[in-house]
């Protein structure tokens, strides 16, 4: 099969990728600011580490808005495990960099942004697959139960731990898991720290694009973050996906324990789909 099959796109898929790409790159940018800005704390309170946390989150919502014009294709198979080994091949040639530690925020930053990035298109790919509102119940149910079944029995358990005693006390090169992690800033830190994991985004993005693919406005500042998105606009765009990872998040810091996002992100979600059917049938 010819290359340029996977490597095709239509225009205005093309432009929005491109708005995508240079999107991330700005975010990137903008999470060393947060981080030089963070530096200034000494101590890192609740309070600031919220803040800091939300107005990342806030900023990370407006990559978003090219992905909401994204036209599905016509792929086939080859076409996402082509991509697929490409983008994870990104994700870990940009792990096996090992800068001085003056570099390493800036390097933190731009595998963030890497991340967030791929979790993007996964979300984008996925949410192409939802031909009724309601098949998202069954996605809520199962995510809930996978990500439940690692926590408690599987694997993330066991990376957890690993990723707390890197973290608390550094040696060595950092472990594979931390590959899949996304880091933020926050205040009083030395460098950037894993906030949360690409499949967390992934769902964020999947279940905003299937609102916005079911006309379903998510936006909870306004109109919905398609019709933004045509005009141009950013600023405006906070869907409910990432105010639930907003909260899983902020449960974790105040109970000091690792609790698992996606669980929240569905129970958020579904909540959210039942309150605004009852008011519809008012």
């Amino acid at each position: 099969m010819p290359l340029h099959s996977f490597t095709t796109f239509s225009k205005s898929n093309q432009r929005m990728i491109f708005l995508l790409i240079a999107s991330h790159l700005v975010w990137g940018c903008a999470l060393v600011g947060f981080w030089s800005t963070g530096r200034l704390f000494t101590t890192a309170s609740l309070v600031w580490s919220g803040l800091y946390l939300a107005f990342q989150l806030y900023a990370a919502a407006q990559l978003l808005l090219p992905a909401l014009l994204i036209h599905p294709e016509d792929r086939n198979r080859g076409f996402y495990l082509f991509w697929g080994i490409v983008l994870l091949l990104s994700v870990w040639l940009l792990h096996q960099l090992s800068p001085t530690t003056t570099w390493q925020p800036l390097l933190s930053s731009f595998q963030s942004a890497l991340l967030l990035l791929v979790a993007t298109v996964t979300g984008a790919a996925m949410a192409r697959y939802i031909d009724k509102l309601w098949e998202i119940v069954p996605v809520c149910l199962v995510m809930t139960l996978a990500d439940f079944a690692s926590w408690l029995y599987g694997p993330t358990a066991g990376f957890t731990q690993v990723i707390q005693q890197y973290y608390q006390a550094p040696s060595g090169p950092p472990p594979l898991v931390d590959m899949i992690l996304v880091k933020l800033a926050f205040p009083g830190a030395p460098g950037l720290l894993p906030a949360f994991g690409i499949s967390d985004w992934i769902m964020v993005v999947f279940f905003a694009i299937v609102a916005a693919r079911h006309e379903v406005n998510d936006n909870l500042l306004g109109v919905s973050g398609e019709k933004q998105a045509r005009q141009g606009k950013i600023g405006y765009y906070l869907p409910v996906s990432v105010v639930a990872l907003f909260l899983a998040m902020l449960l974790a810091q105040t109970t000091g324990l690792f609790i698992p996002a996606l669980p929240v992100i569905a129970l958020v979600m579904m909540l959210w789909y039942s309150l605004r059917y009852m008011f519809l049938r008012l």
